[in-house]
């Protein structure tokens, strides 16, 4: 049987999310701008998810912007706040340089439209290093994500929050990855803009939410009929948000329950893969997500130890899925000041909640077999 351990690419639609749907797919399949009953049960199950997202990351419900996903949520938030400023040269956008790819592709808009650019480093934890004389002058916005969705480093946000506001600057936080995960509070946080995903937490794939301060002056990137307060045209994916509610409902309720039981199994196949020769495990000691973790065998390939393990029914990944296929280094592990060659041989190993103790022993016997293998072959010559 196959063993799926690459969770932070997308997660299996736990089975009482789709009971949840499948109504909207089937009998309750009305528009919730329509004004009869159809429409009124459609509204009302758009306003429970609202409620249900909101509350898993400690929002208020008219604070939520559905949309198709993290990557919409990351348009929305950095075009939507600042991509609507007058001509000439408009100030100065700062992101970390682990941004996941949909981030860094709306921060290239932005610079095409004459913002400049501030890339903030990180250290070789993943942990992000803020200027020492601070932010430029100039900043308006502010954006550093919550969990690393390659290496699980969790940020401390509260000093990009201090920095930022002294210089006047937005905050928008990717937390794709940790919500669900980890306790994410956006009140609390201090930041104005937050991204999230449904099929990241159990839920369909295809939604996901923009959390953002009303006092935020947001426009709207995908303009139409006025859905979503305005932000974000379009009949909303009812099916599909009412899932990404339950998903929500279902990871706040089980948290605690799901932490424990992954850190244990995460603690269990970090410590196998510690104990052996020639491996190498990034972010160790950062703060990180209970599922994640990031590994190289040295002398082996990612791409060639993901496909071996793949052919023993064990799915992991070598990176970061929206960068699939790409012959260049991770650019999180360049950014902690990884070297190439070893950077290529990184394999990123994400659990779920249904992963087991025999998974990860099965993965780390798996791992045993291919270093003697690939260590004879290496002999060999």
């Amino acid at each position: 049987m196959a063993v799926y351990l690459d969770h932070n690419a997308t997660t299996p639609v736990d089975e009482r999310v789709l009971e949840a749907m499948l109504p909207l797919l089937q009998t309750q399949f009305g528009n919730p701008s329509s004004r009869h009953r159809y429409g009124r049960l459609a509204r009302a199950a758009l306003d429970q998810a609202r409620e249900q997202v909101a509350a898993l990351v400690g929002a208020q419900a008219n604070q939520v912007v559905f949309t198709s996903g993290g990557t919409e949520s990351n348009q929305l938030a950095l075009l939507g706040s600042l991509g609507g400023a007058g001509g000439g040269l408009k100030g100065h956008l700062a992101c970390s340089a682990v941004e996941h790819p949909s981030l860094t592709a709306a921060a290239a808009v932005l610079q095409r439209q004459g913002w400049e650019l501030d890339r903030l480093t990180v250290d070789a934890q993943g942990r992000l290093q803020l200027p020492r004389q601070g932010l430029h002058q100039q900043t308006r916005l502010v954006s550093v994500m919550w969990a690393n969705n390659e290496t699980g480093a969790v940020q401390d946000l509260a000093p990009v929050v201090a920095a930022a506001q002294r210089v006047g600057a937005l905050v928008h936080s990717d937390a794709v990855q940790a919500a669900g995960k980890v306790a994410v509070d956006f009140a609390a946080s201090g930041v104005q803009l937050m991204s999230l995903s449904a099929h990241k937490l159990y839920g369909p794939k295809g939604v996901g939410a923009l959390i953002y301060d009303r006092a935020v002056d947001l426009t709207a990137v995908m303009a139409g009929g006025g859905q979503e307060s305005g932000l974000r045209g379009g009949t909303e994916n009812l099916p599909g948000i009412v899932g990404f509610g339950r998903a929500a409902e279902l990871a706040l309720a089980e948290m605690t329950q799901r932490q424990e039981h992954l850190l244990a199994l995460r603690d269990e196949l970090d410590s196998g893969i510690a104990a052996m020769d020639g491996t190498v495990r990034f972010a160790v000691d950062a703060q990180r997500l209970p599922n994640t973790l990031m590994f190289a065998l040295q002398g082996i390939e990612g791409e060639t130890l993901l496909m071996e393990l793949d052919r023993k029914g064990l799915a992991v990944s070598s990176g970061s899925a929206c960068s699939a296929g790409s012959t260049e280094p991770s650019h999180v592990l360049t950014a902690m000041g990884v070297a190439p060659e070893l950077a290529r041989n990184a394999i990123r190993v994400s659990l779920g909640k249904d992963n087991s103790r025999a998974d990860v022993q099965r993965l780390l016997q798996r791992l045993g077999e291919l270093m003697q293998r690939f260590g004879r072959m290496a002999r060999t010559f």
